[in-house]
């Protein structure tokens, strides 16, 4: 069974860790490689150059004085401190004089020559030690051999020691690294994890857990707001959901039970010849819209905030679709003695779908011309806020809603008990508000004009769309 490595050291903060350290680890490798080439390229040209200034100073003399005073200028540099190597041969490469035996120069053939060689020196206790040299050897104008060379032991270790150096840091900075990484992978991993928990947690049913926000406003935070977010908007779905189930089987019941019950008197009248089926059945017609049209809303709304946002969204003129649904209604209001006024600004244009938005405006005119009386008026309004915003409104003087529940009456299947007898499923208000967050707008409820009388104070309903970008 193959081992598997701790949690800590499979997390992806760790394995980018490790990998930017080899990245580095191979980086540096080739720096320190540089650094050595470079640097003791460099140590060497230097003494190459030394060299070459002391064998022309020494050539200088030899063809200034000839032989006898290179000899002597030989004899006394060897004997100073100079840190350089000696040595002058005659024609047939017998020793003259210097600080060394013999050449290091093997096969010498007359020709000026470079050559890397060893010296050896006692250290304080007396034992040999050997150092790198460089030297340079050329044949005199009288056919002399001089050699002149220099320990480049120093100069080396000058190396050695910068790229230990070197070495050492790379060495910390690793270590550092690998450190900081499992810092950083165990902070990470506890982030993760409480996220993973949160997760899990909401898997196996428990929609309440929430993840941390630590306060850092770091990206763990901001997924952790989104992540609250969405299950926030989840919760109150599934509450919604669960809602709507009771709703609908409460508000359904009733109507269902009517066009039950009237069918079964339509089926025993026409048996027994006692009445007019088709009354009853004109009624279970009715009924059967009213159902189909609680369903068709639910279907709506639904759709609409599975979708998140309005389907087919155009470019579209908000006064044309006003002055449409004002046609529709107008008749309706002067049947039932309701004064109708539409406001509508032109120019204007929003970017949203017709089909929604006119459903969304006939339900604010139906509930407008139902609650408002005989007598009252009503007012579609379609303009630009000093926001840039564009507004339909519709004003009435109905009854209107108390403060205290107009956030709760844009919910599903939420009727006042002052329209328990009025028809309807409570849906209305619903759709409208699923229309305008689909949009990226939002529904405002405010009073109307005022009381007059026993009638009033009135509804203003707006629905608030971004103005087309």
């Amino acid at each position: 069974m193959a081992m598997r490595l701790p949690r800590l050291f499979r997390t992806t903060p760790c394995r980018l860790t490790l990998l930017f350290l080899a990245l580095f680890a191979a980086a540096a490798s080739a720096f320190l490689a540089y650094i050595y080439v470079a640097t003791a390229g460099e140590a060497r040209r230097r003494t190459d150059q030394e060299i070459t200034r002391e064998m022309s100073s020494l050539v200088a003399a030899y063809d200034r004085a000839g032989m006898d005073a290179l000899n002597q200028s030989l004899i006394e540099r060897a004997a100073s401190e100079r840190p350089f190597l000696y040595l002058l041969m005659g024609p047939d490469g017998k020793r003259i004089s210097g600080s060394i035996a013999e050449s290091p120069v093997e096969k010498f053939n007359g020709q000026p020559s470079w050559t890397s060689f060893s010296v050896t020196d006692l250290d304080v206790m007396g034992r040999p030690i050997k150092h790198p040299a460089r030297g340079f050897q050329e044949r005199l104008r009288d056919g002399e051999i001089l050699f002149v060379g220099a320990d480049i032991g120093e100069d080396q270790a000058y190396v050695v020691k910068i790229v230990r150096a070197l070495w050492g840091a790379g060495a910390l900075v690793i270590v550092l690294g690998l450190l900081g990484g499992v810092l950083v992978s165990r902070n990470v991993s506890r982030s993760m994890a409480s996220l993973t928990d949160v997760v899990t947690a909401v898997r196996n049913g428990d929609l309440a857990a929430r993840a941390r926000v630590r306060g850092a406003r770091d990206e763990f935070d901001e997924l952790a707001e989104g992540l609250n977010e969405m299950l926030d908007r989840l919760e109150r779905s599934m509450a919604g959901h669960r809602h709507a189930g009771d709703a609908i089987a409460h508000d359904l019941r009733s109507p269902l039970t009517r066009l039950r019950a009237r069918l079964e008197s339509a089926a025993i009248n026409v048996e027994a010849g006692k009445a007019d089926p088709q009354e009853a059945l004109d009624q279970a017609v009715t009924d059967t819209d009213g159902v189909l049209k609680t369903f068709a809303a639910v279907l709506a709304i639904a759709r609409l905030q599975a979708a998140g946002e309005a389907p087919n969204p155009v470019p579209m003129d908000p006064a044309a679709l006003g002055a449409d649904i004002a046609e529709l209604y107008e008749p309706l209001c002067e049947d039932k003695e309701i004064d109708f006024k539409a406001e509508l600004v032109p120019d204007l244009t929003i970017r949203g779908n017709q089909e929604f938005l006119a459903q969304a405006l006939s339900n604010l005119l139906d509930n407008a011309v139902k609650y408002t009386p005989a007598g009252g008026a009503i007012m579609l309004r379609v303009r630009r806020r000093s926001s840039g915003e564009v507004e339909f409104s519709v004003t009435d003087t109905g009854p209107g809603v108390p403060e205290e529940d107009r956030a709760r009456v844009v919910e599903r299947f939420v009727r006042l008990e002052n329209s328990r007898n009025e028809p309807g499923s409570g849906l209305g208000l619903s759709l409208v508000a699923a229309v305008a967050e689909a949009h990226g707008g939002r529904l405002e409820l405010a009073e109307g004009p005022g009381k007059v009388g026993e009638i009033g104070p009135g509804l203003r309903v707006a629905l608030v769309l971004p103005r087309a970008a």
